[in-house]
């Protein structure tokens, strides 16, 4: 088996096993502590720049299903078309996976999605070493002494990449919705159309509003990168405050709310992603396991005008979603949608249909 490394950006070195493309890759190094999902969060277009590290020991034991439609055309068991990692890095790869769905193993996949990946890695002195320190750059490379730059996916505007190209409408019921697709998750799309709405999948760039596009509400999606950088999708949202329309938010909608609104966002030290983040409603006191995946959050002594937090993060207090007083805008952090994850918070698809 052919050897791989991965060297941070302050010089540490593991050296693993490839199971991966035979490539070299950069990103940021981030970590997932969750134990399934793994074709979902490949696919889920938020990961775009960043290598994942999983830390559950083992990976792969499931395969990877296949690649079934829906009647909309959306494909069943992923998050969009292609992996957006630049790299994977996990303990153990299991290479003849077991599960009734299975198409292939997660290694056959990763070639063909052309991302390197790691094996042998201990990823617990890994994870400990990013929690510490904080998500650093870092590199899979083949060769331990590569000139490969590091590379910062902050600095790069990742949305414009994961986006869709040109408007589409998904038929499904008389009220419209407006889906900003900042790197929509498919689940989102689902979920609004099996309760009953059209959809309108929009770039995250398309003035909508001066397009004049008939709509009964807004729909922010989740998506990559630094969400101070998306000028012209704050400036969209700014236009739908006034109208007064729903509106509700994911992930990077609910930090685009925020800014649309006159809020701030700042980085996480090591983010939180995996299916097992707990929040509290700050209203019931209620609290809910979400599956999440975001290194950014709103910065609460900014909070907008007119909005107050809706949901905290139980462990570190973090805002997980705001709401406004008076008007129908709301947003969360985390993924109500799931996929991977709980469902727990599945209802708030539920109260934003009934706010058209």
């Amino acid at each position: 088996m052919k050897k791989a490394f991965l060297v941070l950006k302050d010089g540490t070195k593991f050296e693993g096993n490839s199971f991966g493309a035979d490539v070299d890759s950069a990103g940021e190094v981030v970590f997932n502590t969750g134990m399934v999902g793994y074709p979902e969060s490949f696919t889920d277009p938020s990961y775009k720049g960043q290598i994942l590290t999983l830390t559950y020991p083992l990976i792969g034991n499931y395969g990877v299903p296949n690649e079934a439609k829906d009647e909309h055309g959306i494909l069943k068991h992923f998050e969009s078309s292609k992996i957006h990692l630049h790299g994977v890095i996990v303990s153990e790869h299991c290479e003849k996976p077991s599960h009734w769905n299975s198409a292939k193993t997660l290694g056959q996949w990763l070639k063909a999605n052309k991302i390197p990946a790691i094996s042998g890695i201990d990823t617990r002195e890994l994870t400990q070493k990013l929690r510490e320190s904080g998500t650093m750059l870092g590199k899979i490379v083949r060769d331990p002494a590569s000139k490969l730059d590091f590379y910062n996916p902050d600095l790069d505007n990742l949305v414009s990449e994961v986006s869709c190209k040109k408007p589409k409408v998904y038929k499904g019921g008389r009220k419209r919705v407006i889906l900003m697709d900042c790197g929509a998750k498919n689940n989102i799309l689902r979920s609004l159309l099996k309760r009953g709405v059209t959809v309108v999948r929009v770039p995250w760039d398309y003035d909508f509003v001066e397009a004049g596009e008939k709509f009964h509400g807004v729909f922010l999606s989740n998506g990559p990168g630094d969400p101070e950088m998306y000028k012209e999708t704050h400036e969209i949202v700014k236009k739908c405050f006034k109208i007064g329309k729903p509106i509700m938010g994911i992930c990077l909608g609910n930090q685009v709310m925020a800014i649309a609104g006159g809020g701030k966002t700042y980085k996480l030290k090591y983010g939180h992603r995996a299916q097992n983040q707990p929040c509290t409603d700050v209203n019931t006191g209620r609290c809910y396991i979400t599956s999440q995946n975001h290194g950014f959050a709103i910065r609460e002594k900014s909070m907008p005008k007119g909005f107050v937090p809706y949901f905290v993060n139980a462990n570190d207090k973090t805002i997980e979603g705001i709401k406004h007083k008076t008007k129908p805008f709301m947003a969360v952090q985390f993924h109500p949608e799931a996929t991977p994850g709980p469902n727990d918070t599945n209802y708030l698809f539920d109260e934003f249909i009934e706010k058209l």
